[in-house]
């Protein structure tokens, strides 16, 4: 192993036996890292990149078969370990210490009864022998760094009291505490907003430089990939399709696949009728076809006559409120305001979109509106009804209109039923069907036209990649025939192409069941793209509202441009 290597990996392969089955997930993959630099690796949900990963990690499921030719890494004692012949003990030494890795879902790689002080508190006493002061000093030192607010308090609540993005940030706190010559970072900043992630990967580049610290960065964001990682490489379906520097991988691709992940990112400059998709580019040797552009004159006149129409949501002056004690003899009440005075109008067949960094009170917004967070004042007024009003059972019964597409697929799917009983159980409870043998026959097609094929309709969530969860997910959401759906970062952590597939699903769902969107993300590109107006919040108030080419190329606050520049584009 050359001196300046880091780690060697030669013709891995990883196989999974199912049954009878055996399924290849990574087929003769070599790389070497250096120290100090940073290998992307790109592809699409099930490519094998995490699976390449868990290998290093030495936390491979008993199902998986794994042999190579080399799996070598070089420790901080200067030895050279092979990590294939390693045993559990000797691994728990490496892992943490030696090799860290970020994980890509945060809620369910943190300890649900833990508190995330204590998780981080663990690995320093466990690798650096501190005592529990000067662990937790510590824990509070890197929350501080990963710019996590409140870092005391943090310190002492649990993983479901903090956002999505509070909660990765955790885990990036986690990884680096013992200060590993190898990080593994599997979609580090996907759940991250654009101004935070910005400043972790400035935080990452400088912990790299100081200690020399080699990188494996997995990501399906190809201008984040572009900003960190000198070297690039592609994966699809478990073999290596190309690699290279990233400079030529990124402008002169040579496989097809790769100029399909790269045009399935939404542009900014125009606003195709429909995104390119992966397989655009696999099915056409040469190129896809000439993508349609929506005319802007036909946009401007579909515009004024949205606007001209009765809306068909109206909220005024809403506010929510959320309060803590803290003390048990003298309790000290501390009251957040989660969603402070916000008034606005959605209406029939209109996209908007919400943006914001994370805890600005757009997931809060949008579930209270649902009335699944209760409000504190204001109003909610849907198709004439005030929501505020209605008792429970009406506010049930209603919410078959209403809809909610989860952030997290995984964790809102319930884990017992199979995909065919989460699709039929709701419409057998609204009474859209007559019976399990019609709920069967409208669950098969909603699932084709989710993308999918009856043979998931006996299968359990675990068995499906983020992508196919999130098309379950709206599945559901479209049995019980709703009017109004809120997309609370819906397709945040799904890979590039995946996400074109998942947009054009949204967009052409949205004309054919006449859909009202409000479309919440951290990812503006993408809001710029989808929607007709965009809501930009800001510590639980409207910052900016404005038509989404008006409020991109020209905004009109301060906080919004910040938002819009840290946008990470392609170098």
């Amino acid at each position: 192993m050359d001196s300046s290597l880091l780690l060697e990996i030669n013709n891995l392969n990883i196989s999974f036996s199912t049954g009878s089955n055996k399924v290849h997930a990574v087929q003769d993959l070599s790389m070497k890292i250096k120290k100090g630099e940073t290998l992307g690796i790109v592809g699409e949900s099930g490519s094998g990149k995490s699976v390449t990963s868990l290998a290093v990690m030495g936390l491979l499921p008993p199902q998986g078969n794994m042999n190579c030719g080399a799996l070598h890494y070089r420790n901080k004692k200067n030895q050279i370990l092979s990590l294939d012949k390693l045993t559990e003990k000797d691994f728990q030494k490496v892992r943490g210490n030696e090799i860290s890795m970020i994980f890509q879902e945060p809620m369910t790689s943190l300890n649900p009864v833990l508190t995330c002080g204590r998780q981080v508190s663990e690995v320093l006493q466990l690798h650096e022998n501190l005592d529990t002061l000067e662990s937790k000093k510590r824990t509070i030192q890197l929350f501080n760094q990963v710019l996590l607010p409140r870092a005391e308090q943090i310190y002492g609540a649990y993983p479901h009291q903090l956002s999505g993005g509070q909660k990765q940030r955790v885990m990036i706190a986690m990884a680096i505490a013992c200060k590993p010559q190898l990080l593994i970072a599997d979609e580090p900043t996907t759940a991250l907003d654009v101004t935070v992630q910005k400043s972790i990967l400035h935080l990452l580049h400088e912990l790299q430089k100081e200690f020399q610290m080699g990188m494996i960065f997995i990501s399906h964001d190809l201008g984040v990939i572009s900003q960190v990682a000198q070297h690039i490489m592609v994966m699809y379906r478990g073999a290596v399709v190309e690699q290279g520097s990233a400079h030529n991988v990124l402008h002169q691709p040579q496989h097809s696949y790769t100029r399909g992940l790269l045009a399935s990112k939404p542009p900014t400059h125009n606003r195709p009728e429909k995104l390119w998709t992966v397989s655009d580019f696999l099915n056409n040797e040469n190129s896809p076809k000439k993508q349609i552009l929506i005319d802007q004159h036909q946009r401007i006149e579909k515009h004024r006559k949205l606007y001209e129409s009765e809306p068909l949501l109206q909220v005024q002056n809403l506010a929510v409120y959320f309060t803590s004690k803290k003390g048990f003899l003298k309790p000290e009440v501390k009251t957040v305001k989660a969603v402070d005075g916000v008034s606005f109008n959605v209406y029939k067949g209109e996209t908007l979109g919400l943006v914001g960094e994370s805890g600005c009170g757009k997931s809060t917004l949008g579930r209270s509106i649902l009335r699944l967070i209760e409000p504190h004042s204001g109003k909610i007024i849907y198709n004439n009804h005030n929501l505020l009003e209605l008792t429970k059972d009406e506010m049930r019964a209603l919410r078959q209109k209403m809809q909610l597409i989860f952030q997290d697929p995984y964790s809102s799917l319930n884990p017992r039923l199979t995909i065919g009983q989460t699709i039929t159980e709701p419409m057998l409870v609204h009474g859209i069907v007559n019976n399990k043998v019609e709920a069967r026959e409208k669950a098969m097609q909603l699932l084709y036209r989710v993308g999918l094929n009856e043979q998931c309709f006996n299968r359990y969530p675990h068995e499906f990649s983020g992508g196919q969860r999130q098309r379950i997910g709206i599945a559901r959401t479209l049995a019980v025939e709703p009017q109004f759906v809120v997309c609370d970062e819906s397709v945040s952590a799904l890979d590039v192409s995946v996400q074109a597939q998942v947009l054009n699903l949204l967009n052409e769902l949205k004309n054919e069941f006449q859909l009202t969107y409000i479309f919440i993300s951290h990812d503006l590109s993408v809001v710029k793209y989808m929607c007709d107006k965009i809501m930009v919040m800001k510590q639980g108030k409207i910052e900016e509202m404005n038509e989404a080419d008006l409020l991109y190329f020209h905004p009109q606050s301060s906080y919004t441009q910040k938002l819009i520049e840290a946008i990470p584009e392609i170098k």
